[in-house]
Order: C-alpha cells, then sequence, then structure tokens
C-alpha cells in the first residue's frame, strides 16, 4: 500500500516535470527524518535547481502549487531550503488498508531465472550449502511476491571431479562393483549420502599419500563423458541417489525447484560442441600456438594470458560448459533437453529433471530474460568469465542480465563447535569463528545441524506445553528450528562471513526467526482470546468507516505503528532492487518488534472504546498477516505455539 502511493506520488511528479519544464527526471521519494514531517519527502526541486537556475525552494513552491491533489495525499508543504513533504490522508490510507492488501502487479513479458543450491552429488549437503539454498530460495520468494514470474532451476553437476572421486574410491579404493552400491543403496541401516561424505574424504587423502592414484580420476572422468561401461553407470546411479538425498534436505528447509539441468546432458546433447563452434565462429576464442597454452583454445581479454577454455588435450574446462548452459538460460543456444518427471511436490507441482532419451513431455524451460546464478564469491572470476563469453559472442543485453548473486562462506562459532560434539584446538576455541572444509571431512552435515536445532527446540517446546501431543510438540520445534535457521542465513548481507551459533540462532529474544515466529503467535492468540471469552469478531468494515479511520489514526502513535506494519511490499521491493534478502529479514525484525510495542501499550481486549477498540482489533488482525506474509517470504512457518 504505502510503496503504491510512492509510485503514485513519484509519477505525478515526473509527468508534472516533464511538461512544465522539458525534464526527464527520475523522481526519488525520501522518508523525512522526523516523523512530524510527513510520511514522504521529494527533493526533485534540488535536482532541479542546478539545470533551471533557480533556487530549490522557488521551484518546490512551483511544484506544490502546480501539481494539486494526489490521491491520498492530505497535503504537500515547502520545508527547508526546497523539500517537499508529503502528508498522507490517514483515514483514506487506514481504509484502503482494511479493504485490501493491495498485491503487487504482475509484471508481463519478463521471465527471471534464479540457479541455486548446484551441490556436487558427491556426498552430504553442508553448512554451506544451506546458506546458498536459504539465499536463493528467498529470493525467489521475493521476486514473486513483486509479481515477477520465476523459474528455478538447480544444476546437478553429475560428471565432474566430485563425482569421479567418490565413484573412483568405491571402484578402485572399495572394490565395489556397481551390484555392492546398489546393495549399498537398498540398507536401510545405511545413509548413503553419509557414505559418500566420509568415501570421498578417504579418498581425498589416499591421492595425497599416492599422488600415482590420481589416473583413476582420469580414468573416471573419461567413463563418465563416454557414458559407457560399468563405471559410467555406476556414477549414474551414485550421483542419482546423492541428488535424491540432497532434494530430501533441502525440502526440510522448504526448499523447492522448477527443474534440474544435468552436466551429463549438456555433453551428452552436444550443448558444447554448440558453443564451442558459435566461439569459434564469432572470434571469441582463438587457438594458441605457442608458449604454455600452445595447442589451448583462449578467450581473450581476461588476464595478459586469457582464459584456456578447451585444453590441448582437447577436453573443455566446466566454464565451458558454463558458457553452453548461460546461453541456454537465455534461449541463444539453438538446442535444448528433454525432460521427464522426477518428483512430485506435496501441492502436485512436478519438479523435472533433463534428460538425453527423447521425450515428449511438452515442458520448456529456459528462455529467461533475466538470470541470477546464486554461486559463493569464491567462484567470482569463473562467473566473470561466463560473462565475458557472452560479450564476446555479442550478446551485450544478456550479458548485463546475467547477475552473479554471491556470498560469502559460512562457518561456525566456537560455542557451535562444543554445542555440536566438533573437538577444537585451544588455539581454534579463541578464534571467532572456525573454518570447516568438506574434503577433509570435517564439516557439520546439513541434516545433522537440523536434527540439533529440533532437539534444543523440542526441549523448549515440551517444557512449555507438557500437555501437547508428541507429534504436535515435535511439528512444532520443527518450525521453530528451521525458522531459526532460515533467519540466521538470512540476516548478514550476502558479503558477510556468517559464524554461525546455535544458541544464538534459537534464541526468543533479538534478532531472531522464533522472535518474528512469536509476535505472529501472539498476535493470533489475542485474536482467539477474544473468542475464548465469548465476544466475536467486529464486523471491520461496518464500523472502520473512513470518517472512524480518521478519528482513530490522528494519534501520533497509532499511526506511526499502522504506517510501519503497511511498509512489507515497500520493503520487499527495495530489497529485490539491492539483490538483498537481508534487508527483508532486517524489516521482519522491525515488524515484530512494532507489534512487541503496540500490545504492550494498548490493552486491546479491555478497551472500553468500541471504536478504539475495534480498531485495535483491526490493527492486530493486520499485524498478524503482514507477518505472516513477510515470515512465509523468508521462507518461514508460524507455529501454533511457542
Amino acid at each position: 500500500m504505502f510503496h503504491s502511493i510512492e509510485k503514485q506520488v513519484s509519477r505525478a511528479f515526473h509527468t508534472h516535470i516533464q511538461i512544465r519544464y522539458g525534464i526527464d527526471l527520475a523522481v526519488g521519494i525520501e522518508q523525512p527524518r522526523q516523523s512530524e514531517f510527513g510520511e514522504m519527502a521529494v527533493p526533485a526541486a534540488f535536482q532541479l535547481a542546478k539545470q533551471l537556475r533557480q533556487a530549490p525552494r522557488k521551484i518546490a513552491a512551483e511544484l506544490v502549487e502546480e501539481i494539486g491533489l494526489i490521491a491520498g495525499v492530505a497535503a504537500m508543504e515547502v520545508a527547508g531550503n526546497g523539500y517537499i513533504n508529503i502528508r498522507l490522508d490517514r483515514g483514506a490510507y487506514g481504509t484502503a488498508l482494511r479493504r485490501s492488501d493491495s498485491a503487487s502487479v504482475p509484471v508481463p513479458g519478463e521471465k527471471i531465472i534464479v540457479e541455486h543450491t548446484n551441490i556436487n552429488p558427491n556426498k552430504a549437503a553442508h553448512i554451506g550449502h544451506l546458506r546458498n539454498a536459504a539465499l536463493g530460495d528467498t529470493f525467489v520468494r521475493m521476486l514473486r511476491a513483486c509479481g515477477y514470474r520465476v523459474e528455478v532451476q538447480n544444476y546437478i553437476d553429475n560428471t565432474g571431479v566430485q563425482v569421479a572421486d567418490v565413484v573412483a574410491g568405491f571402484h578402485y579404493l572399495e572394490n565395489k562393483t556397481l551390484a555392492d552400491v546398489r546393495a549399498l543403496l537398498e540398507d536401510p541401516a545405511i545413509r548413503f549420502d553419509y557414505y559418500c561424505w566420509d568415501l570421498y574424504a578417504r579418498t581425498s587423502s589416499y591421492y595425497n599419500d599416492h599422488p600415482e592414484a590420481l589416473a583413476w580420476r582420469r580414468e573416471t572422468l573419461h567413463a563418465m563423458e563416454s557414458g559407457e561401461g560399468d563405471v559410467a553407470e555406476l556414477a549414474h546411479v551414485i550421483s542419482d541417489a546423492i541428488v535424491k538425498a540432497h532434494l530430501a534436505t533441502m525440502l526440510r528447509l522448504d526448499v523447492e525447484y522448477d527443474v534440474l539441468p544435468r552436466e551429463s546432458e549438456i555433453l551428452h546433447l552436444q550443448f558444447w560442441s554448440a558453443a564451442f563452434e558459435l566461439l569459434k565462429q564469432r572470434k571469441a576464442i582463438y587457438f594458441e600456438t605457442e608458449g604454455k597454452h600452445a595447442g589451448c583454445w583462449v578467450m581473450p581479454g581476461l588476464s595478459e594470458e586469457g582464459k584456456v577454455i578447451v585444453r590441448s588435450d582437447g577436453t573443455v574446462v566446466y566454464t565451458g560448459k558454463d558458457i553452453a548452459y548461460q546461453l541456454w538460460k537465455f534461449g541463444l543456444l539453438g538446442k535444448d533437453f528433454f525432460y521427464r518427471p522426477w518428483y512430485t511436490y506435496a501441492d502436485g507441482r512436478v519438479l523435472w529433471v533433463t534428460t538425453d532419451q527423447p521425450a515428449d513431455s511438452g515442458q520448456q524451460f529456459g528462455h529467461g530474460t533475466r538470470v541470477y546464478n546464486v554461486i559463493d564469491t569464491r567462484q567470482s572470476y569463473l562467473q566473470d568469465v561466463v560473462e565475458a563469453g557472452l560479450r564476446a559472442l555479442g550478446y551485450e543485453a544478456q550479458a548485463d542480465q546475467s547477475i552473479h548473486f554471491n556470498y560469502e562462506m559460512v562457518a561456525l562459532s566456537p560455542r557451535c563447535c562444543a554445542d555440536l560434539g566438533i573437538p577444537l584446538s585451544e588455539e581454534d576455541r579463541k578464534r571467532p569463528y572456525v573454518e570447516v572444509s568438506g574434503r577433509k571431512g570435517l564439516g557439520v552435515k546439513a541434516d545433522d545441524l537440523m536434527d540439533s536445532l529440533i532437539a534444543k527446540a523440542l526441549e523448549e517446546v515440551a517444557s512449555r506445553h507438557a500437555e501437547a501431543p508428541a507429534g504436535e510438540q515435535r511439528r512444532v520445534a520443527t518450525q521453530i528450528a528451521i525458522g531459526a535457521l532460515r533467519y540466521f542465513l538470512l540476516k548478514f548481507t550476502r558479503n558477510s562471513v556468517i559464524a554461525f551459533d546455535l544458541q544464538e540462532a534459537l534464541s526468543f529474544e533479538g534478532e531472531t526467526g522464533p522472535y518474528v515466529q512469536y509476535a505472529a503467535v501472539r498476535a493470533q492468540k489475542i485474536l482467539d482470546k477474544l473468542i475464548e471469552r465469548g465476544e466475536t469478531m467486529p464486523d471491520f468494515a461496518a464500523e472502520l468507516s473512513s470518517e472512524a479511520m480518521t478519528r482513530q489514526l490522528a494519534s501520533e502513535e497509532v499511526w506511526q505503528m499502522l504506517l510501519a506494519a503497511s511498509k512489507t511490499g515497500a520493503a520487499v521491493e527495495r530489497a529485490v532492487a539491492a539483490g538483498e534478502p537481508a534487508h527483508v529479514a532486517r524489516y521482519a525484525f522491525q515488524l515484530a518488534q512494532t507489534f512487541s510495542n503496540f500490545y504492550q501499550q494498548h490493552p486491546i481486549l479491555i478497551e472500553e472504546n468500541r471504536e478504539k477498540k475495534v480498531l485495535l482489533l483491526w490493527m492486530t488482525e493486520f499485524f498478524r498477516r503482514q507477518l505472516e506474509r513477510i515470515a512465509s517470504i523468508l521462507g518461514i512457518q508460524i507455529p501454533i505455539y511457542m
């Protein structure tokens, strides 16, 4: 609601300035430093002063006089040296909020692709993968809340080195056959992704002690790329099993996808070959005949030596495959995958996976107008190479719309390590955070972390609600734990290193997920108590007329609280523009704080003035809906009690 009026005000000023002065000005809207100056401030006069060679205050006075009435605005005033302060019509504003939540209008013709999670299918997911998934999934929710059409992709690198190392571990180190691995998968006592976690670490360690064993990796990669033989089938079985485990892990975090593009199909359907021909035809790469890159195909311009795309032995570096994949995302490759169903979500939506076998699925993916790749900061150079590849091919517009949605790593606080039973040296205990390494087998598996959070939350829930059924207690504890985890992963800006702390995440006080959940639960509890007392919810439409709204919202304190609660849409749209989910998390916390102040300052259920009581009840319901809305965008469920 607030954001729609901001846009209305901006449009009114923009149109008038264009007609009056012949200037196409991007009119910004600011928030006054103090609430007594109104709800918005327009600095347009300062922007125009230099071009018109007039004093800003004189221009501001002209604008206020000539623009006249704007729907929803009660008054415009010139302040200071030329600011224009905007005061909203409180009665009209409250009435509009009562009538609807003013959903965002979908953006026609634009399709946004967000690629996230992208875990190598060689072992169990870890805490770092959770940050990627939480950021990507929340950004998708933010975009959809603003009306955008979004396709969610989870790229599966099922032919890469990491998968090859686990396959080599099974084949060479453990001498297991395809039948042996299938038996492992059928054994209910074995968590296959955990088994592979340990095997990957052992294989890496074996390579360190026996460098000649790296030949296993080369032979395995060759078999995987050819797609033929028992080793290739072994790789296929292993990677599919791990992907299944990863998807189950992410579903616990309430993360879902539309399609799983796999690297195996990029190879088998000759995506890279098509991209390679394009790069050669348009002279985006050249064949090096001398120096250390002799015999390689190189992309110039990224460094003095350029970036090798195809090695001298004819193998393509994985950045080359990424270029082909990015071209497909924009519908520029002239090729497509075949698709088959992989999984059906609870709401009936189908998750599709690519295949190289002809299938008449009727599905089409890709063809995006904007692409976000959620990949950690350490991959920045490689993302630059992908963008440079698009530019070298002449796809400037698509390169501009290729966005590396980068983020920093997740570590653990020393206290969290202690809570999770991870032994630390005396030196590590003194560090602000402790880094983990999957290759070394040192890390926190995503499912273990969620299990620990749920167990801790369950202790608290059981102590507060001992009479509740065990199943209900666990469901509530799970919602609290997952809410705590998602909020903690989201509340830090993307360029911040996170030191995850289990106790801090689960706290019911401070900037946490449980604090936001508690506010929503509290709002519902107030409304439930009204019914328990034998009263009924008022007919807000009948009792809260525009005149009643005007009278009740004359209270500056009540007005400011309602105003804060009505800025959800504005907060999300600004966070989308900034590409920063942390802004949404921050707003959710501030909204919860505002509601906490609201119910502490107003005895809602015992208010004697009928009109005021009706307004307070409506505001309580409005707060509840806004808290649930912003929590849903963060991927946080609201439990029935805390």
